[in-house]
């Protein structure tokens, strides 16, 4: 199993369209956030499914019961593999009950990685960023939710309340020496999985390399050293 979703963080299709013909058949499962989303819309995630690839639809689902239901409803029917919700437990529940019997994965996102404790105290949470995460996780597998997204940093805690059949995804992965960026809770791409993720979600050490083909197939033997 290829482990790499590779984030489309582009403002057009055109851009997008471009990358995934650079990477060939390196990478098979792509993510699309809010910003190509708000571009392109589910017309780009159709042609992606309509080439053989899965879609991560990262739009992190936070609203009321009834309107969370009937947009997973539609997402289920589009062919997306996965799409994230906001791990609240009401909105986790309606997400599980607009699936069905899909086969499409909800994920629920616990703590961004781009937060620390400061960020969670700005929000008025009394808590670590792991005891938060600890409760979302909890709290998903009540929901009834097919996997979580956690930073590399929890991943391995995480694993070890979900056990083995979660699917975990961790964005904030960075081969050592690549660059940061906004992420605040990082680990190399061994790391990650060594903790116990099953994906990897990596963005720009990908999309901005004067070569991505080159840099997938890089990261790709890193993992496997």
């Amino acid at each position: 199993m290829n482990p790499l979703i590779v984030a489309l963080d582009f403002e057009s299709a055109e851009r997008a369209r471009e990358l995934v013909e650079a990477l060939g058949e390196w990478i098979p499962t792509y993510k699309v956030g809010l910003e190509l989303y708000a571009a392109a819309g589910m017309p780009f995630v159709k042609e992606l499914i309509g080439r053989g690839k899965d879609v991560f639809l990262d739009l992190k689902l936070y609203d009321i019961g009834e309107t969370v239901k009937r947009t997973v409803a539609q997402l289920a029917a589009s062919g997306v593999r996965f799409t994230t919700v906001h791990g609240s437990k009401a909105v986790m529940q309606a997400a599980v009950e607009g699936r069905g019997a899909s086969k499409l994965q909800l994920l629920a996102v616990t703590v961004l990685t781009s937060f620390d404790r400061a960020d969670l105290a700005d929000l008025g949470y009394p808590c670590t960023v792991s005891e938060l995460v600890e409760l979302r996780v909890r709290k998903a597998l009540e929901a009834g939710v097919d996997g979580i997204v956690c930073s590399p940093l929890e991943v391995a805690a995480v694993r070890a309340i979900t056990g083995p059949q979660a699917v975990l995804v961790t964005p904030g992965v960075r081969s050592a020496g690549a660059a940061q960026g906004d992420q605040k809770r990082v680990a190399t791409p061994a790391e990650a999985l060594s903790s116990g993720a099953d994906y990897l979600v990596i963005g720009r050490q990908i999309t901005r390399a004067p070569d991505p083909a080159a840099e997938a197939r890089r990261i790709l033997a890193e993992i496997q050293r």
